[in-house]
């Protein structure tokens, strides 16, 4: 996953209203009751059903470490769906809060500087790029593509001020992404 993927992850994760379970055998319970089998969750995962079995009834306590990242991803991807749609649709509707610090370049008129710099921003970008950015991640947009359509959104939202200044300026890029942090 790319930076744009892991921030709109951790802002859908911040949108829990409880928290999944945390004991091994809790989520394995919660994962064999989305998924229907032991079979299912042990190609999910990666192990035997058998093992799946043994998680679920205690026999095991512990899972090795790869297998317990792969149990939360999977819990955590399928928790409270109806929670994410929700507070997606609501941000397609009012918008996202992009924090970032990252390098920009842009292109710009001659005579001006068009040398890219680091710059630490937080930036309400409009509902048109909260959509864009959605629809963009659930057609399986690459983390450039997705770059991109926030770039958009910093050009018209901030660098042009809604085409009030720097009228000039005709592209933007992000690059070297220190962190970046969506809020919606």
């Amino acid at each position: 996953m790319g930076e744009i993927e892991d921030a709109i992850e951790r802002a859908d994760r911040e949108n829990f209203t409880r928290q999944p379970p945390k004991t091994l055998k809790g989520q394995i319970g919660y994962l064999l009751k989305q998924m229907g089998s032991a079979k299912a969750v042990a190609q999910e995962l990666g192990v035997t059903a058998d093992s799946v079995n043994r998680y679920r009834r205690g026999a095991r306590k512990h899972a090795r470490a790869d297998v317990a990242s792969k149990i939360d991803d999977a819990v955590r991807s399928r928790w409270q769906p109806q929670v994410r749609k929700r507070r997606r649709q609501q941000a397609a509707a009012s918008g996202i809060t992009v924090e970032t610090r990252a390098r920009f370049g842009y292109t710009a008129a001659v005579g001006s500087t068009d040398d890219g710099r680091f710059r630490r921003l937080t930036v309400h970008l409009p509902a048109t790029y909260a959509q864009r950015l959605f629809d963009a991640r659930d057609a399986g947009a690459s983390d450039q593509e997705m770059r991109g359509i926030i770039a958009q959104g910093f050009k018209d939202i901030y660098f042009q001020d809604g085409g009030t200044r720097a009228t000039g300026l005709s592209d933007v890029e992000i690059n070297d992404i220190d962190y970046l942090d969506l809020d919606y």
